[in-house]
């Protein structure tokens, strides 16, 4: 299902000038969790920059709003995510398709979150796309666990091998299709059959 819009551009809210963080935020160990009955609420425009974030998103990521507001939404990307999920989403989503994946995002304190996440892009009624929209929701464990889990860590290790990283992209990007290719599925064939 694709966000339509309407061609009315004035009630949109414009993402403040991006800033930059004045620290680094350094992994810890510690997993935070949400409600399963809570969904992840956020919008950007095309560039990834965040122009709407709900409660629950500043709450799960212990940032305010106006420190998220203007920022690209890979602020809170986890360095154990392997960089060719997102190459993935960001293919599906300039084509005009949404996607479902499971991310594991990064708190402002380090802290990381799982979520199953369903993206798409906002569409205005003449086709044009304005933005993204991502509704975010409780993963199972099981499915992280005995799944995503594994897959990640191994398609992660191949990106962290390869000193040159368009090459180590390219390689678990292949590894990704190849694993799709040879169970005879497509990548959605194999996020619903979780």
């Amino acid at each position: 299902m694709l966000g339509l819009a309407s061609t009315d551009r004035t009630s949109a809210r414009r993402a403040p000038p991006a800033r930059k963080l004045a620290r680094v935020v350094q992994p810890t160990a510690t997993e935070r969790h949400f409600d399963k009955n809570e969904i992840i609420v956020s919008k950007t425009d095309l560039k990834g920059h965040m122009i709407y974030v709900n409660r629950v998103f500043m709450a799960i990521s212990d940032y305010d709003e106006s420190e998220l507001l203007g920022q690209p939404h890979s602020m809170i990307r986890h360095p154990d995510m392997p960089r060719c999920v997102f190459k993935l989403l960001w293919e599906r989503l300039q084509s005009g398709k949404e996607i479902f994946a499971y991310v594991k995002n990064m708190t402002k304190t380090g802290d990381y979150y799982w979520v199953h996440a369903h993206v798409t892009p906002t569409i205005l009624s003449s086709g044009e796309i304005i933005g993204y929209h991502s509704n975010r929701r409780v993963p199972e464990r099981r499915i992280l666990d005995e799944t995503i889990i594994p897959l990640y860590r191994a398609l992660k290790a191949i990106e962290d091998r390869d000193p040159d990283r368009k090459s180590g992209l390219q390689q678990s990007w292949d590894k990704l299709h190849a694993i799709l290719k040879e169970k005879e599925i497509s990548y959605d064939e194999f996020i619903f059959g979780l």
